[in-house]
């Protein structure tokens, strides 16, 4: 049992650590979205993605490493981790609860910065698709890209010239 549940508590920490640099890479997009650094915001895509499949590798991992100690204190496959925690010895106990509370925490703060970055970004494409109708307000170049077929929506050419554009 021990073994199981140092690995328990290793995936627990490890699984921790991941979502703390995702939390990290959404507070680094806030700030490139705010300072409107377009290509570093395409890296940091590229870094969250990534970042996104680590955690998921590390919660498998943690995920077996539970099943595992689960099978050693004679739990079957519907024991909770809160049930199992509680046939643990007792100096145990709080630190897999602290560890678990750690992870939901860091878990709201990660969605909070979702939250407030997809925010950011939608108010960029409103102000950007205001800012197209308004230069070119016949246009089809302020319209939606694609059509509820999935379809590309043919878009018009703006006017060939600047004085053209202005009348």
């Amino acid at each position: 049992m021990n073994e199981a549940l140092n690995n328990l508590i290793a995936a627990l920490r490890e699984e921790m650590t991941q979502y703390g640099e995702l939390l990290a890479l959404m507070q680094e997009q806030q700030e490139l979205i705010i300072n409107r650094s377009a290509n570093e915001l395409l890296i940091n895509l590229h870094d969250v993605n990534q970042q996104v499949e680590k955690i998921a590798t590390h919660r498998e991992e943690r995920e077996a490493a539970r099943r595992a100690l689960v099978q050693s204190l004679g739990g079957t496959e519907d024991t909770t981790f809160k049930q199992m925690t509680a046939l643990l010895p007792e100096e145990y106990q709080p630190l897999l609860n602290a560890l678990v509370e750690e992870i939901n925490q860091l878990l709201q703060r990660i969605q909070t910065w979702v939250k407030q970055n997809h925010l950011l970004l939608q108010r960029s494409l409103d102000l950007m698709s205001k800012i197209m109708h308004t230069i070119f307000p016949t246009s089809s170049a302020a319209a939606k890209t694609y059509g509820r077929g999935g379809t590309v929506n043919p878009i018009a050419p703006p006017p060939s010239t600047l004085y053209e554009g202005l009348i």
